[in-house]
């Protein structure tokens, strides 16, 4: 099985490609679009700002190739984002392949803004990338923004409501959460990813 890393710029590519290599997995790390293509899974990483990470994108000429893919793709934290219709963090246009908006959370004296730490996450509906998972199960977060629940909803967590932890439309999939710093939980769910 071939997998590649899209090269978009993204500070966990090392780790992501660290988790994928402890599931026996040397995913290449690519901005070659023939490469992308050729690929059989096709992951999305991504830490920052949803502007610059869609600019990077343009830049290395793949918006439209990414949107054209057939085989199964995973965005990843800001990657996940990145999949959907709009970002509120700059008035950001994003792929538009799940028909999601991607919202701030709101702060309160309470509840401060980056979400982190680790959170539950709670199955909507079944799915193969979610087998396995608990009712406990828990994965560890770092945002500030996060996709609105909806039919593209595979699990939830919550931080001053529910935001959409996992989602997928056709073979694109996303997780807000780091699998790659989320221990047995992560490694599971990227081995699902890996399966589909």
């Amino acid at each position: 099985m071939s997998v590649v890393l899209v090269d978009a710029g993204g500070t966990n590519i090392g780790s992501v490609r660290y988790a994928l290599q402890r599931l026996g997995v040397d995913a290449a790390l690519t901005a070659d679009a023939a490469a992308i293509c050729a690929a059989d899974k096709v992951i999305l990483p991504g830490v920052g700002a949803a502007a610059p990470g869609m600019a990077r994108l343009r830049e290395l000429g793949l918006v439209e190739l990414l949107r054209s893919l057939t085989q199964p793709v995973l965005g990843v934290c800001l990657g996940m984002q990145l999949l959907c219709a709009h970002s509120e963090e700059g008035s950001t246009e994003c792929l538009g392949l799940i028909a999601a908006p991607v919202r701030r959370f709101v702060e309160t004296a309470e509840r401060r803004v980056p979400h982190m730490g680790w959170n539950t996450l709670a199955a909507r509906r079944p799915h193969p990338l979610l087998a396995g998972l608990g009712e406990a199960d828990q994965a560890y977060f770092v945002h500030s923004y996060a996709v609105a629940v909806g039919e593209y909803t595979l699990a939830t967590s919550d931080y001053g409501g529910e935001f959409s932890a996992v989602i997928a439309r056709d073979n694109f999939h996303g997780m807000q959460f780091h699998p790659e710093r989320s221990a047995a939980v992560g490694a599971r769910l990227l081995r699902n990813f890996l399966d589909l």
